[in-house]
């Protein structure tokens, strides 16, 4: 079954890619963190320095995104140098959490944000 879905997914991906403007498509490299603390809502350091200190939600970068996206009412975004970017597509995020990613997507400029097409670990 999960084959299916997978090779389903990857199917419809393909398609997408191949009806799209490719100058709509770029890259970006980041991090897959979450809204709350790259956005400074609970952060002053738009990381998850103060949060890790405290150990409230737990020990490591992708624990804290995934507790504040879970019980804090955040969602996945990818920081990258100065700019954070809402991603649109917020299930593929979840393999990445805490990781420096390449992802490719088409930016929305009006939202800030990244209809994800796909994410690598680098």
């Amino acid at each position: 079954m999960n084959r299916f879905i997978v090779g389903a997914a990857t199917m419809l991906l393909l398609a997408a890619l191949t009806y799209l403007n490719a100058e709509d498509v770029k890259t970006f490299r980041g991090e897959i963190s979450d809204s709350q603390c790259a956005l400074n809502v609970h952060s002053l350091t738009r990381s998850h320095q103060e949060m890790l200190k405290s150990k409230s939600m737990g020990g490591t970068p992708a624990e804290c995104s995934l507790y504040c996206v879970q019980h804090m009412g955040g969602h996945f975004v990818l920081a990258a140098k100065n700019d954070v970017y809402h991603l649109q597509n917020q299930e593929l995020a979840y393999g990445f959490v805490g990781q420096k990613v390449r992802l490719t997507g088409i930016p929305d400029a009006k939202n800030h944000s990244i209809r994800v097409l796909k994410i690598e670990a680098q």
